[in-house]
């Protein structure tokens, strides 16, 4: 459900248009669906982006068979040709795998990526040996592992386009963050999100859950998607006050 302050942000910037119509296309995380996205998704549209929110089965198949829910979500667009990205946690790493065939990599406009496992998750360390969490336990989760046979994300090539890469250090979870060393957003490590070829790298004050519906994560992601690079910002209320300046 939305705080009543995102819903704040989505009004008030209801009437705001980007100067460019390009596509973005959403990539939501491990056991979320496209409705973790939608303060994000309403602000991109109302900016005046075409947006993709794309829903697909996290939990059910490995990542190298859900590739094919990005090729759907790409074929609404517009402009297919050129594409922008905007992924949060597992979604990043079905983006590097969609990446692998050079001809998509050519597609990519800008991409970022809210908080990647792309060094490989503690948490899902924790999930192959948690019986408690076996419901969330799918072929997918077992990718994310830093080390261990099914892991993959740790061994997947370095990007070869234009990223920008937000980590979180705040924890919601205490206890799985005991799990993670170093600062972590309570999922994934800080260094983990780090990846070879991303072009910039920016760490807020946002827990994993909650940080796709924070104004500040939401102004920075504006902010790669128009210029390229990250432009950090004291403070949620100064973000909001920009987005609706259209100072990014």
């Amino acid at each position: 459900m939305l705080r009543p302050l995102s819903l704040a942000l989505l009004f008030v910037l209801s009437s705001i248009t980007a100067a460019e119509a390009r596509c973005v296309v959403l990539l939501h995380g491990l056991a979320r669906s496209d409705l973790s996205l939608i303060l994000l998704e309403g602000v991109l549209k109302r900016q005046g982006y075409q947006v993709v929110n794309s829903d697909y089965p996290s939990t059910e198949a490995p990542l190298q068979e859900l590739v094919g829910y990005v090729d759907a979500a790409i074929a609404e667009c517009h402009e297919p040709e050129s594409v922008d990205f905007v992924t949060h946690s597992m979604g990043g790493i079905l983006l590097r795998v969609w990446a692998l065939k050079g001809e998509n990599t050519a597609r990519i406009g800008r991409a970022v990526m809210l908080a990647p496992p792309n060094q490989g998750s503690e948490f899902a360390d924790l999930l192959m040996r948690s019986d408690t969490l076996a419901w969330l336990r799918g072929p997918s989760a077992m990718q994310l592992a830093t080390e261990g046979e099914t892991a993959l994300s740790p061994r997947l090539p370095g990007v070869a386009f234009e990223l920008g890469v937000i980590a979180g250090n705040r924890k919601i979870n205490p206890i799985a963050s005991l799990l993670i060393d170093g600062e972590n957003d309570g999922i994934v490590s800080v260094e983990s999100t780090r990846v070879e070829g991303m072009n910039d790298h920016i760490v807020l004050p946002v827990a994993h859950t909650t940080m796709v519906n924070d104004p500040q994560v939401i102004f920075e992601v504006q902010s790669f998607l128009a210029k390229g690079q990250f432009v950090p910002v004291p403070s949620w209320r100064e973000a909001v006050k920009r987005l609706i300046d259209g100072n990014w």
